[in-house]
């Protein structure tokens, strides 16, 4: 079920490190280190992060869409 993998997808960002173009991101400690430590680098891989998410959400929201109407 696409709807689910989506999900999981989304889960999977915000709670455990990702690869995003062979690169490895890990939310929570880039979080860490920018607002904590003040690393700027690390408020780059934030806003790249997001970017991923933000992309993510669309999909999702496209998807509730079409299984509402479904319904």
């Amino acid at each position: 079920m696409d709807h689910l993998d989506n999900y999981d997808k989304l889960v999977e960002i915000l709670t455990s490190e990702i690869k995003i173009d062979g690169k490895k991101y890990d939310l929570k400690e880039d979080f860490e280190k920018f607002f904590i430590r003040g690393n700027k680098s690390a408020g780059t891989r934030i806003r790249r992060v997001m970017q991923e998410i933000r992309t993510l959400s669309i999909d999702i929201r496209k998807d509730v869409q079409s299984y509402k109407k479904e319904i």
